[in-house]
């Protein structure tokens, strides 16, 4: 079957990239729409730093006048060289149940690789940081998404692997109810860390919060350019001033203080723990948009939120094996429910597989995997 490929270049266009969804999800009452500005950010050249020296372009497929199909195609060569072999990214995939669509997608795909010079791409990605917007749901549909992670259909991953796919990479959520009392051993254990003369913790301070998100970064930056499974790195993109700032103003508002822990020994930042309501909460009850009405909302929602999402976390180098990652979450999980007693589990979303020793940590926690996220990789044939 013949199918027509539209570049998405109007807003009536963009409309129908974000209305399409709808219709694949009106059987899946677990499924969150992302927020709408989120995802438009991702394609904004003027928002997406990724745009600087690299490209990223979106379609929709048609069937007649039916969209049967959406989905995005991005490069960024110096990034992707860090790959072996070089790879493009495939991302922000919906579509029909139906295997000739899917066919004609990675079709489309590889012809609009090759002609950038690539012989293999990859995906679901997306096109910047791969805390979010990362991979297809291939275990536990039956619960909602967190903020930053997609729902999928399970027949999507039928599709895929139909069309020649190779798993690349699986990525563990891990959740952790507010309920389950922590565990003895490792409060003992931090305790004794935070008794240190040297070693102390604290929540964010919402009065100087442009010097603890310049601490977060620098500690972000050597955390994740030197990690323990040295294949991990080839997905480190450095966080630039600008872009912490930025993150850091657009969540002031929803953040709560205590769920951003840093941990100093003799004063200097040296881990931290990130974690942020679940805005896919708001989404549900907006269908994905924020507008000024719902503003309000938004300035209530840290007294209602149910769940909290871990973002991001690092510890420099030199300070590891200290025990603070462990310091900064069990404070986090403490301080937060004390705070927000509405909370009812953490989720903490994108561990590789190949990471035995984030997943060891973890589960020593009292964090439980719980859903899957999968990578795949096409070849491109000469």
């Amino acid at each position: 079957m013949a199918y027509r490929f539209k570049k998405i270049e109007s807003k009536k266009e963009i409309d129908l990239f974000h209305q399409f969804p709808f219709s694949i999800y009106k059987g899946y009452p677990n499924w969150i729409p992302p927020l709408r500005f989120e995802v438009e950010n991702v394609f904004n050249p003027e928002k997406n730093s990724f745009f600087d020296g690299g490209k990223c372009e979106r379609f929709l497929i048609y069937n007649g006048e039916e969209v049967v199909a959406r989905f995005a195609l991005m490069n960024h060569p110096v990034k992707d060289a860090a790959l072996t072999p070089k790879m493009g990214g495939l991302g922000f995939v919906e579509m029909i149940e139906d295997q000739s669509v899917a066919e004609a997608m990675i079709d489309f795909a590889r012809e609009w690789h090759k002609e950038h010079g690539y012989s293999a791409f990859r995906g679901p990605v997306n096109f910047g940081q791969n805390m979010n917007y990362w991979g297809l749901l291939v275990e536990n549909f039956d619960e909602p998404p967190i903020y930053g992670m997609f729902y999928h259909p399970p027949y999507y991953q039928t599709l895929l692997e139909n069309t020649g796919a190779e798993k690349l990479d699986n990525h563990w959520s891990y959740k952790r109810d507010f309920s389950e009392p922590l565990p003895e051993r490792m409060v003992r254990i931090t305790d004794r860390i935070e008794s240190r003369s040297d070693v102390t913790t604290r929540p964010i301070d919402m009065k100087n919060l442009e010097e603890d998100a310049e601490s977060i970064r620098t500690i972000y930056n050597q955390a994740w350019r030197h990690q323990d499974i040295s294949e991990r790195e080839d997905e480190f993109t450095e966080l630039t001033r600008e872009a912490t700032q930025k993150m850091v103003q657009d969540l002031k508002k929803i953040m709560i203080p205590e769920s951003i822990q840093i941990a100093f020994v003799n004063g200097e930042p040296a881990s931290f723990a990130v974690s942020i309501p679940d805005l896919n909460e708001i989404s549900a009850e907006t269908g994905g948009k924020i507008n000024w009405w719902h503003i309000p909302k938004l300035m209530l929602f840290k007294r209602r939120v149910k769940h909290l999402r871990t973002m991001v976390f690092g510890t420099l180098p030199k300070y590891r094996k200290l025990g603070l990652e462990a310091l900064v979450f069990i404070r986090g999980i403490q301080m937060t429910y004390e705070a927000a007693p509405t909370l009812e589990y953490l989720e903490g979303g994108w561990v590789s597989e190949k990471n035995w020793l984030m997943q060891r940590s973890l589960e020593a926690l009292g964090c439980v995997h719980h859903k899957t996220h999968r990578t795949y990789r096409w070849d491109i044939e000469d």
